[in-house]
């Protein structure tokens, strides 16, 4: 029997033919992504359909230009992406810059740049692909905005309630007290106050009452006039003075002294006060708005501050959560400030790691945004790519890192008081499941559960 001739099988070379000069510029025109190519030089060799339409420039106009003169990018000048690649031979992806479009608009985009070689090997210049990232963008911004109010970020429940009613108040004139923990934006909602009020042409002064001695603060309130003591050479105008038409924000209040609270009491009562060393009584048409971290009404029982001034600081109040219970906030907070120290250092920070938002949701935060502000901050300086990475935060974040987080240790000792509990009624019916269960209304099998998953099974 004559066996069949098989057919000679193709090799991985012979199977894929090298792409025509035609065929790869079909696809090169027909991609969505903007691709040119230069030369050594780096002059403009090709520029594709898609370029044309990101740039604005024809290929007829940016074919022989060089890049540079043609993208206008922020990198441009300083560090090329394709001059890169094309000296070190090394590929640049996705790298996030701004380009100029030749009707003078700035848009974003990203790029990718690599090498291109002849037959031999030789590198003949370069090859750059981009994006568009207009309309990313633009979602971006709308959903930022979502979360922005004045300059208070948050999407947090308890936050947007809070910034819910804020317009509502500072459309009125009254006296508003701001409570929580130290670094939680007090005197930002206080500005978020002045601004949306019928006060914002006016100015807004504040105060912060614990960093001023008691013997200092009085004057730096009220003023004096010329003569009022050894020192006074001249007249000066007091805090609540250069506030006039606008609003006084005074940050600490609590740790206000008991003559200077009767002192403020007076403004707030009779809507006037008195310069060191002034005969009369000066008028003060000025909003006030106070802010404590501490709970004032336990400092009145405690006798440690005056009931009455109390009462009128007292009007409105607004209270703001610790930043551990809006944890939901600190992506966005941390995205708002990586932006913002890239504005102010001019650095191209592109991102933050995942695992540096992991470590930020998991550790205590007392000191709250501030001190989510000063880690960002830090991270800034230390950071010399283009990401933050872990290494790049303090020392003592990362120490924080590493033990146990407070839910754990809270879930820990939550555990520990469900266990004695429930050994205790077990031994009391002699560890009689059917008992048990029924004096602690559960079912046998939640009970075995239970028992299971605190090992006393």
């Amino acid at each position: 029997m004559k066996s069949r001739a098989r057919p000679p099988q193709q090799t991985s070379s012979q199977a894929l033919e090298p792409l025509s000069p035609d065929h790869a510029r079909i696809i090169l025109d027909s991609i969505a992504a903007g691709v040119f190519t230069v030369d050594r030089d780096m002059k403009i060799t090709y520029f594709n359909p898609a370029a044309e339409r990101i740039t604005g420039v024809s290929a007829r106009e940016a074919i022989g230009q060089y890049c540079s003169e043609v993208l206008r990018a922020s990198i441009c000048q300083k560090t090329c992406a394709l001059e890169c690649s094309i000296r070190t031979a090394k590929e640049t992806t996705n790298q996030r810059v701004d380009i100029l479009r030749s009707d003078g608009k700035q848009i974003p985009i990203t790029i990718t740049a690599a090498v291109l070689r002849d037959g031999e090997g030789n590198i003949v210049g370069g090859v750059e692909s981009f994006r568009d990232l207009s309309i990313v963008e633009e979602l971006r911004k709308e959903l930022k905005s979502a979360y922005t109010f004045e300059d208070i970020v948050s999407k947090n429940h308890i936050m947007l309630r809070v910034l819910d009613i804020l317009p509502g108040i500072a459309e009125s004139d009254s006296t508003v007290l701001i409570q929580g923990p130290s670094g939680s934006g007090k005197e930002l909602i206080a500005r978020a106050l002045h601004h949306l009020s019928t006060r914002a042409r006016g100015p807004f002064v504040a105060v912060n009452c614990g960093a001023l001695p008691d013997t200092l603060l009085e004057s730096e309130l009220f003023g004096y006039l010329k003569g009022a003591f050894t020192d006074a050479k001249k007249d000066k105008k007091g805090r609540f003075a250069l506030a006039e038409h606008g609003t006084i924000f005074l940050d600490e209040v609590e740790s206000l002294s008991a003559t200077t609270q009767v002192k403020l009491l007076r403004v707030l009562q009779e809507r006037e006060f008195q310069p060191l060393g002034a005969t009369a009584p000066v008028k003060a048409d000025v909003r006030v708005v106070a802010a404590t971290k501490d709970d004032l009404k336990s400092l009145v029982e405690e006798a440690r501050f005056r009931d009455d001034l109390y009462y009128r600081l007292n009007v409105v109040k607004v209270e703001l959560p610790p930043l551990a219970k809006r944890r939901d906030d600190i992506p966005l907070l941390v995205e708002h400030f990586r932006e913002k120290f890239s504005r102010r250092m001019e650095r191209n920070i592109s991102r933050v790691s995942d695992e540096v938002l992991e470590l930020l949701m998991l550790i205590d935060l007392p000191g709250n945004v501030r001190q989510l502000e000063n880690i960002i901050e830090h991270a800034f300086v230390m950071c010399r790519g283009e990401e933050i990475r872990p290494e790049d935060l303090p020392p003592e974040v990362l120490q924080a890192a590493r033990k146990p987080p407070a839910r754990s240790r809270a879930e820990g000792a939550l555990q520990h008081a469900e266990l004695k509990a429930l050994r205790e009624v077990l031994t009391r019916h002699n560890w009689n499941k059917i008992e048990t269960a029924r004096e602690l209304g559960l079912s046998r099998t939640t009970l075995w559960r239970k028992m299971k998953k605190l090992g006393l099974s």
